[in-house]
């Protein structure tokens, strides 16, 4: 008789919730923030990324360096442009709640590094981001 070594699977992703898989929220700042202000966060924060709050402490998004880079070195950057500026439209996002398999797709359709997770009331719960 030989014996043979099961090793355990990983979680189904189906079934696993995002709260399984999150990290914590992060940097967050308001959307009043001024472009140049936001870069100098994440630096300090030593963050690729922050998350946004509205002045009702909503969140509207997250954030990434490239973006705020891309906005500075546009033609039509002045140090008066706020982070509300440079948001198209609200989200996405997820909830704690959903699959990860769920989260994937929405991350895979917007080719998303990383998505803000928010609770019922629109608050930042934690960051759902792609392993390096």
């Amino acid at each position: 008789m030989t014996l043979v070594q099961m090793t355990p699977h990983p979680a189904d992703s189906a079934t696993k919730t995002v709260v399984d898989a999150m990290d914590a929220p992060g940097p967050q700042v308001w959307d009043d923030m001024t472009v140049e202000v936001a870069l100098s966060v994440m630096a300090s924060a030593r963050s690729g990324h922050l998350l946004v709050h509205d002045e009702d402490g909503r969140c509207t998004g997250l954030i990434a360096q490239d973006q705020l880079t891309v906005v500075r070195d546009s033609s039509a950057y002045t140090d008066q442009v706020r982070l509300r500026d440079v948001f198209g439209d609200n989200g996405p996002f997820t909830s704690p709640m959903a699959t990860i398999a769920e989260a994937e797709r929405t991350m895979r359709h917007g080719r998303l590094g990383a998505l803000p997770v928010i609770d019922e009331h629109g608050c930042a719960v934690g960051v759902l981001a792609l392993s390096r």
